[in-house]
């Protein structure tokens, strides 16, 4: 009997083993099913790619324009785009190569410059999208004040009609000069009716305005310029135009494309990127004012 008691608690014993091999084989199975499906769709997440839709070739300023550009890039990406960016150094280079083709889109201009040179230049670019406004802004030379503007002292400005017209509206606004009625956005040097102190007017080619600063009492800057030459609109600028005046409607810099790709898949990309919460918070955050999103 005891024999037989032994045999059977043998059994028992064995076939609890058994078991519990069999349980744990079983979870080793569904473990290892479970890793190998995680696994694959790891996989295939990382193999996964956004169907590629093509390249936005750009033509850009370096400063704001090509920079903020660059924080464009992943966005693009994440949506199949490569943007392909082209910095220049001057204001008609960048139209003419989107004139002829070569490139879909430029991003440098506000809307009075893009109109004027298509009317010179019998070109066919057209607004795309407004992306931001920059102050324009009188900036010190050799003098820190407009008070120390002494008899004869020079002041140097842009040449290009719009911007030139801009930079002379801003001095008369700050008691500098006075121009003829009605002169306006296409104000020259040759409309000023009144200059009590006789101040020199230097027109320059709007890349070499700040590189004079040493040589003339003021200078007067395109925001993108200002940045370029170190100056802070919210801490260096004398006098600059304020974000809620009609300048920043008229000035705002625009993506600018040839006549009849305004509505592309390509540019709308573009433009909507531009305009993202993300894109509005890289500009707030590093520009310090002198680069103000236009919504």
């Amino acid at each position: 009997m005891k024999k037989f008691l032994s045999l059977l608690l043998t059994a028992v014993l064995a076939a609890g083993v058994l078991a519990g091999c069999g349980s744990k084989e079983t979870a080793s199975s569904e473990a290892a099913v479970e890793t190998e499906t995680a696994e694959a769709e790891a996989t295939e997440e990382a193999t996964e790619e956004v169907e590629a839709k093509g390249v936005i070739k750009v033509a850009a300023s370096a400063t704001p324009h090509s920079e903020i550009l660059e924080q464009v890039k992943p966005i693009l990406e994440a949506e199949g785009w490569e943007l392909d960016v082209t910095v220049f150094d001057d204001y008609v280079q960048p139209n003419l190569v989107v004139e002829s083709g070569e490139f879909d889109a430029n991003y440098f201009q506000h809307i009075p410059y893009l109109d004027n040179f298509n009317s010179e230049q019998g070109t066919h670019l057209v607004n795309a999208g407004g992306i931001h406004y920059e102050p324009f802004g009188i900036y010190p030379g050799s003098k820190s004040s407009l008070d120390e503007l002494a008899e004869g002292d020079t002041i140097a400005v842009p040449n290009d009609t719009t911007n030139e017209a801009r930079a002379l509206l801003l001095l008369q606004d700050n008691g500098i000069i006075t121009l003829k009625d009605g002169a306006g956005l296409e104000a020259t040097i040759n409309d000023i009716a009144e200059n009590p102190k006789n101040i020199k007017i230097q027109e320059l080619e709007a890349a070499q305005v700040s590189r004079v600063k040493d040589e003339v009492a003021f200078v007067v800057l395109n925001g993108n310029y200002a940045l370029q030459a170190g100056f802070s609109v919210a801490q260096d600028s004398i006098a600059y135009e304020k974000a809620d005046s009609e300048a920043a409607k008229t000035y705002v810099n625009i993506i600018a494309v040839k006549e009849g790709n305004e509505n592309s898949e390509a540019i709308t990309a573009l433009v909507d990127a531009l305009k993202s919460d993300e894109i509005t918070k890289y500009i707030n955050d590093t520009y310090d004012g002198a680069v103000i999103p236009f919504k």
